[in-house]
């Protein structure tokens, strides 16, 4: 058993190294799992790279398996697939998911995993967490046969709700993003696609996930009288500006937040956490979610490829890290 494993931490805001850190004997109640792969969600984990994390939001946007306090040194991420090599017998050799930062080997308490089906390879695995977002997001949103629905923001994010979107029965769901280039994902997952001023309007709901005002700006000129914005995006330390005037009151528009942090109100009675990670690791059966990662590096290079992501030169959706036998 590695005594000694190896992990990602955010040194100083917009710069990240390898650190060496130890690893405990696992109790009876523990896992010992190997990674196999990580992902980097490129909305909130490079925000909190380049330091932007609010002072107000330190507690709140804590991972579950986060060491270091924001704005650094810390380590974060919550993307990770590894396979059990020490703890109970039910989970001895199984592939599982876990909420864990990028780190070679660790030890949790065997609750904090949850296997993942054999339909579901670990590469495309490791989108769990984001695809869990997403349905906690329909959760709240609740749509209807027959709803037109647009989700603004091509994301990791916002192509996940269009993906779980894309298998409801009767909608029209139009994914918007000022990228054309996202007209092929779409295409890969099954929804329509257009740019902002060609989208769609009178819409029941639109999903935003762009994290820019002038994406939540057009949401809102795509309701329909009395429809809901689901708003998903997280601006950080950012200040926007809301269109509020005009005919906002007039047309009983809707602007409701939905945070992955707390199980649907709608659902909170009937499903926990591991219900809601378990329905998104199943949903991952589809083939059509691997349009959503769009790279891979191998762990060593994280150091380089981090600062990368949060600027925007290695553009990604879902960055898939990949760790071999002989680390750590």
């Amino acid at each position: 058993m590695p005594r000694v494993a190896c992990a990602f931490w955010l040194s100083v805001s917009g710069q990240g190294e390898i650190r060496t850190v130890p690893v405990p004997e696992p109790r009876d109640d523990e896992v010992l799992v190997r990674t196999v792969c990580s992902g980097v969600s490129r909305g909130t984990e490079t925000l909190v790279f380049r330091g932007g994390v609010p002072e107000s939001q330190h507690t709140v946007m804590r991972a579950p398996f986060q060491e270091g306090d924001f704005p650094a040194p810390v380590k974060y991420g919550y993307l990770n697939v590894g396979v059990v090599e020490q703890g109970p017998s039910a989970l001895l050799g199984r592939t599982v998911f876990c909420l864990y930062p990028h780190q070679t080997h660790y030890v949790v308490p065997a609750s904090a995993v949850t296997p993942v089906p054999d339909s579901v390879p670990a590469s495309r695995a490791v989108l769990a967490g984001t695809v869990e977002t997403a349905v906690n997001a329909l959760w709240d949103a609740a749509p209807l046969v027959g709803d037109r629905i647009a989700v603004v923001g091509a994301g990791m994010v916002g192509c996940s709700v269009a993906a779980v979107l894309a298998r409801f029965p009767g909608v029209r769901v139009q994914l918007v993003d000022a990228d054309p280039a996202r007209a092929a994902t779409a295409k890969a997952l099954g929804v329509d696609f257009a740019l902002p001023q060609d989208a769609l309007g009178d819409c029941d709901l639109v999903v935003h996930a762009s994290a820019s005002e002038q994406g939540l700006a057009r949401s809102l000129e795509l309701l329909a009288p009395e429809g809901t914005v689901i708003e998903l995006s997280w601006y950080g330390d950012r200040q926007i500006s809301l269109p509020l005037g005009e005919a906002f009151h007039s047309r009983r528009l809707v602007v409701r937040s939905s945070q992955v942090g707390a199980v649907s109100p709608a659902r909170r009675a009937r499903r926990t956490f591991a219900d809601r990670l378990a329905l998104a690791l199943d949903l991952l059966a589809d083939p059509a979610f691997d349009a959503l990662i769009t790279g891979e590096s191998a762990f060593e290079d994280l150091p380089r490829v981090m600062p990368r992501l949060a600027s925007g030169d290695l553009p990604a959706l879902c960055h898939r890290i990949r760790y071999t036998p002989a680390d750590g």
